[in-house]
This record gives structure tokens, C-alpha cells and sequence, in this order.
């Protein structure tokens, strides 16, 4: 669906030339919902912009659906954008204009009739959850709602993709995970190709099937979500799966057992998938008659499958321990050791 191939752009300033992305190749399949995720000043938001043509690379290609977007201008470029949607942070609305004159605007600049403008609004109303504030402005809409309008925009000309820049970073935590199950629901009921740019894993974890990882304008790492939870490889990828795995009590209770019960060794236990239903405390504790105290635990869902964390202190015959330890392995349970 989508193939970035060793695109590079670089912007000319005063102070010189700034690299924004650097030789990033990405291959983005029909009807996944793809996740890009960095920090300020990584390059997501160029990379995003060159997937619809807004920014022409100053090397390599950009092709979406069969079409090299990177090469085509004109009529041609605005045709293709009409597959290509986009929603934004702050979500871009016509102020003048109701919820469904701002549904209809894109349609009426393709110059569908009116009878059918309306019929298509009505369908996007009823599917992002407007029904009945039809005839609202957006100063009277919660941030959700507003959102919601832009994604029912971005739909009215049936894209086959949909990109979304930072779209629920100006939202409460609630009103952002109704905003992803939307997207999630938009994307298994109509197919819709959707990458999402964010600096929040949390974003990454709810909805994403596979995501890439920007650092300085380069991708340093990229694969499915879950694989990516379980063994993430650049430091900056572990940064953002503590994020979410890894909470301020959890290692508040990892500074105080250190400190207070230093016999023993305290262990971080990562589950993936099916493991995370193994009962693996009662059997460390059967089978190797030792002591198992747990510090904390969370389970979190991505779209492939649960990943959880699991941080407990082993006590006992030191070498009870060690086999507790090997067996973990065997069991494809990640064991890594915590240490002062």
C-alpha cells in the first residue's frame, strides 16, 4: 500500500541545511494501522507530510497505492490526495460552519451534488457518534467531538488512507482512548490504511499493529508492536516502553525492597501472549520450594496479544533460585535481574 524508499529531505535555512529525515525506508501494508512514534524534532511530521505530498523529498520515492507521489503535481497530485486524508492536533475546523457543513466542505470542493452530500454526512454523523449535533458549531463541541468531526471529514471522500498527526495529543486520557477505539472501529469495518504519528506509547499500544521508531530523522527501530514491547533494542524505544510498563510505584517498591530485604534477588518477569495466563508463581513456588514476593504487576493489551511485567523478589536456597531462574527461560518468560 504504502512504500517509502530511502527518502531524505532537507530544508535550507539561514543557518544552513536541516536534515529532517534521513534515508528512512518504510513498507506499510493495505489496511494496517501503522504507528510512527518520537519525540520533538524527530521527523515524524515531515515523514507524514511527504506521504501525501504536502513536502517532496529532496531524495528518494514515496509511492501510495501504485502512484509515486513524490514524482506527480498538479491535477494529478490533488486527484491522488482525495484518497489520502489526514486529521490533526488541533483539529482544523471551519469555525463558520456547522458539524455538517464542515463534513460536507471536502465534498462539496469535489463537486458532489447536494442530494448526495447530504446523504454522505448523514452516514459519517451516525458513524463517528455524532447523531443529533448536526447543527452545533465547533465552540460548542468538547475537544472529542471535535475530533470526531475531523476524522468524519477525512472520510467523506472515501480515502483508502487515513494519516493522523498527533491527533489525540490535545486530548484528556478518557476522551483519547474513545478517540482510538473509533479509529480502531473505522479501520476493521471499512479497511482503511491509517498511520499515526505520536510521541505517546500508550497511543502505540492501543491500536497500532506494527510501528517505527524516529529518532534524529532516522527510523532506529521497527517491527510489530508486541515484538517491539517485548525485546525493544534502542535506547530510545526503551524509554517509551517504560512508558507504559514500568510505573513511578512500581519502581518506588523496587527502591524500597533493595533497601529494606536485600537477601534474595528481584527480578523483572515479561510476558507475552499466551504466557501472561501461565500461573508461574505457584509453580516457582512448588517446584523449587522457594519465596516469591511480588512487587508489582501490569498487564497491558496490544492489538497481537497481551504484554505484562510482573516485578518479584526470589528468596531461598541460592541454587532453588538459579533453577528458578533457567526455567523461566524455558517457559519463554523474559528474567531480567534488577540490581542497585
Amino acid at each position: 500500500m504504502i512504500e517509502v524508499k530511502d527518502v531524505t529531505k532537507v530544508y535550507k535555512t539561514k543557518n544552513g541545511e536541516l536534515t529532517a529525515v534521513d534515508h528512512v525506508s518504510l513498507s506499510i501494508q493495505k489496511g494496517e494501522i501503522f504507528g510512527i512514534i518520537g519525540y520533538s524534532g524527530a521527523g515524524k511530521s515531515t515523514l507524514i507530510r511527504l506521504l501525501n505530498g504536502l513536502e517532496k523529498p529532496t531524495s528518494g520515492s514515496v509511492v501510495v497505492n501504485d502512484l509515486e507521489i513524490s514524482s506527480i503535481k498538479g491535477k494529478e497530485l490533488r486527484k491522488a490526495r482525495q484518497k489520502i486524508s489526514m486529521i490533526f492536533q488541533h483539529f482544523n475546523l471551519l469555525w463558520s460552519r456547522t458539524v455538517a457543513e464542515n463534513i460536507a466542505f471536502p465534498l462539496e470542493i469535489a463537486g458532489v451534488p447536494k442530494a448526495e452530500r447530504e446523504k454522505r454526512v448523514k452516514e459519517l454523523i451516525e458513524l463517528v457518534g455524532l447523531k443529533g449535533r448536526e447543527d452545533a458549531y465547533p465552540s460548542q463541541l468538547s475537544g472529542g467531538q471535535k475530533q470526531r468531526v475531523g476524522i468524519a471529514r477525512a472520510l467523506a471522500n472515501n480515502p483508502e488512507v487515513l494519516l493522523c498527526d498527533e491527533a489525540t495529543s490535545a486530548l484528556d486520557p478518557e476522551t483519547t482512548d474513545s478517540i482510538l477505539s473509533l479509529l480502531s472501529d473505522i479501520n476493521e469495518r471499512l479497511g482503511l490504511t491509517i498511520v499515526l504519528i505520536t510521541h505517546e506509547m500508550h497511543v502505540i499500544r492501543k491500536i497500532c499493529h506494527r510501528v517505527a521508531v524516529m529518532q534524529a530523522g532516522r527510523i532506529v527501530e521497527q517491527g510489530s508492536v508486541l515484538e517491539v514491547f517485548r525485546n525493544p533494542q534502542a535506547e530510545i524505544t526503551k524509554n517509551f516502553v517504560m512508558q507504559v510498563s514500568d510505573s513511578r510505584e512500581a519502581k518506588e517498591a523496587i527502591k524500597h525492597i533493595l533497601k529494606n530485604y536485600p537477601a534474595g534477588k528481584v527480578v523483572k518477569l515479561t510476558f507475552v501472549g499466551n504466557t501472561s495466563g501461565q500461573p508461574v508463581i505457584s509453580y516457582l513456588i512448588k517446584e523449587f520450594q522457594i519465596n516469591v514476593n511480588i512487587l508489582y504487576g501490569n498487564i497491558s493489551e496490544t492489538m497481537d496479544g497481551p504484554y505484562g511485567t510482573l516485578i518479584v523478589q526470589l528468596d531461598g536456597d541460592p541454587e532453588n533460585v538459579e533453577k528458578a531462574m533457567e526455567k523461566l527461560k524455558t517457559m519463554n518468560i523474559q528474567a531480567e535481574v534488577i540490581t542497585k
